[in-house]
This record gives structure tokens, sequence and C-alpha cells, in this order.
């Protein structure tokens, strides 16, 4: 009861003392000086909360899928057949315009300079317009295109500024679904209080990952080979100031949980030595279980001889109680 109202909680019905993790996370930030990755703490109502940035390694073994488009974004209506979507090049759209009669939709007139938001037109200086020069001018997606076209390098970094990439991969209409190189590091700003369940979903929203966070899972990954998969009721912060900061001995991992199996320590233990290592570990372990199985049947046969002559000095008629 002391524990549940004095300590910090790291999993469900486990709690550790206030003292014990300030006594970390001082370490966690000497090994952090001057760097990003510093740990903030502050108490709130009696309970303490630490906050600051996560590093979370990407070990996934399937891609993944970025989302269209961001939450916010307005949905635009699906392209039509002349859209530049379609794969249509635009040349020879304004040449098949210029051979064919246009479509019935209304041209506006051509507006003045002053107008024209200051996007000019490349036939200005020429008297005559040829049909596809109009055609720009309406409403349709080749004059959508043009305009795309000519946005300067500040906009589109105004566009995507609201998305992160992953190592520098933006979406892409051709590389939405891929996968991230394993071992690659990323950090999520958490806190105390989140949960394991939690903490993986600001890592999707980050990113603007489609997939659900239901299919993953955040393992502990030790350099001897121990791989432990955090639970939903775990709180990733506080296991990671616990676990000490040099990810060279202990890092959290992305991992699929269908594709990851746990590994004890006891068994990384023997994970890294070679095959003729660890058979002759298996014959030595097979020798020692024939001695003692040896050593079994030997007393079991003195003790079975032991018993046999007792009845046998028995009188007959004699019955035993």
């Amino acid at each position: 009861m002391d524990d549940s109202q004095n300590g910090v909680q790291v999993g469900e019905n486990k709690f550790i003392s206030k003292r014990t993790i300030l006594s970390h996370l001082k370490t966690y930030n000497l090994y952090y000086e001057g760097k990003t990755l510093q740990l903030r703490h502050r108490e709130e109502e009696g309970e303490l909360i630490v906050e600051g940035l996560l590093n979370i390694s990407w070990g996934l073994k399937r891609p993944i899928r970025l989302q269209m488009q961001d939450d916010h974004e307005r949905i635009r209506p699906p392209p039509s057949s002349t859209s530049w979507h379609s794969g249509c090049n635009l040349d020879a759209q304004s040449q098949e315009g210029s051979n064919q009669t246009p479509p019935p939709i209304e041209v506006t007139p051509p507006p003045d300079q002053s107008e024209n938001n200051g996007v000019k037109d490349e036939d200005d200086e020429d008297e005559g317009y040829d049909a596809s020069s109009q055609l720009l001018r309406t409403k349709s997606d080749a004059g959508v295109l043009r305009r795309a076209n000519r946005r300067s390098p500040s906009d589109q970094r105004r566009i995507r500024r609201h998305r992160f990439s992953i190592n520098g991969h933006f979406y892409n209409h051709k590389t939405a679904v891929f996968t991230p190189a394993y071992g690659s590091v990323t950090n999520v700003r958490i806190n105390s209080g989140m949960t394991t369940p939690q903490v993986l979903r600001v890592l999707f929203n980050k990113f603007k990952i489609e997939n659900s966070p239901d299919e993953f899972a955040l393992y502990l990954v030790h350099t001897s080979g121990e791989r432990l998969q955090l639970k939903r009721s775990d709180y990733p912060m506080i296991l990671r100031v616990l676990q000490g900061p040099c990810e060279q001995v202990c890092r959290i991992f992305l991992m699929e949980q269908d594709q990851v199996e746990e590994v004890t320590y006891d068994v990384a233990q023997y994970i890294k030595f070679e095959m003729p290592v660890l058979k002759s570990f298996i014959t030595k372990l097979k020798e020692e279980e024939d001695r003692e199985v040896q050593k079994l049947r030997t007393r079991y046969s003195y003790l079975r001889c032991i018993i046999e002559k007792q009845l046998q000095c028995l009188p007959e008629g004699s019955t035993c109680m």
C-alpha cells in the first residue's frame, strides 16, 4: 500500500520508489548532458512525472503504409479522365485540344495582368491565342496542373512542414508502402504516465502511419540477445530510465507482434555461440543426464534386492501389517 502511494508505477501492480527513479534519472541525464535526450521531471499532486524524448528503433519485417493525406487536409474529388493524375501528358493534351473542337465548357474572359494573381502566361507576348492556351484559362485540371507546377520551394516546404519524415522519407505515391531500415532510430515526446498503447499511437500519429497500432508492440532488446515484450500496462518511459541510458546495452524496438518471439535471459546466454559449441553443450548435457539415470537405476535396484530378502525371511503364513 505504501508503494502504491509513494512510489512510481512501472506496470500492472508494479511500483518502485521515487528515490530509486530519481537516482536512475540523474545518471540518465548525466549521460545525455547537453543533448536533447535529457529528461525533465516534476511533481503534480504528489505524483512524479518524467517527460522528454524517447528513442525507438525500427525493427519491422513487413512494410508499413503511410496515409494518403493528413487528417486536416481537405479531401479533393477524384480526378477526371482528362486529369494529369491519369498519367496523360500535358503536351499531348494541348495538341489534342488544338486538333479537336473544345469541350462545351464555359470559358472565362482573359483577365488583365492585375487580376492574374502573379502568374504570367507564356503566350502573353503572342498576338494569337490557340485553343490550348484558352483551355488553360478554364477550370480544367490542366490549369490546376500548370499552377501546381509553379509552386516555389518555400511553398512546397510549407505544405509538408506538418508531416514528419521517417529518416528523411516523406510520403510519395510511389513509396507509400515501404519498410524502414532495420535499426534506424526515431524518437517521440512522451511522459511517464503514458502506457505502451498510448506511446504507439503517438508514434503512428507523428508519421501518419495508416496501419493499426494493435498489430505492433514495443520490445526491450539487450545486446546479450534477451528480448522482452512490453505489456499493455507497462510504462515505457520509466522502463527506459530503469534500463539505463546506454543504447548499446539495451534498446526499445518497434516490431510486429506475430513476427517476433520473446527470448529469456537463460536462452539468450547461448544465442551467440557457434553451432559446434552448442552441439558440444548438448553432448555434455546428454552425458550428464545418462549418468544421473544410471545412478537412479542402481539405487532402486539395490533397494529392491533388500526388500526381496526381507520378504524371504518372513515365516510362512505371516501377514504384513
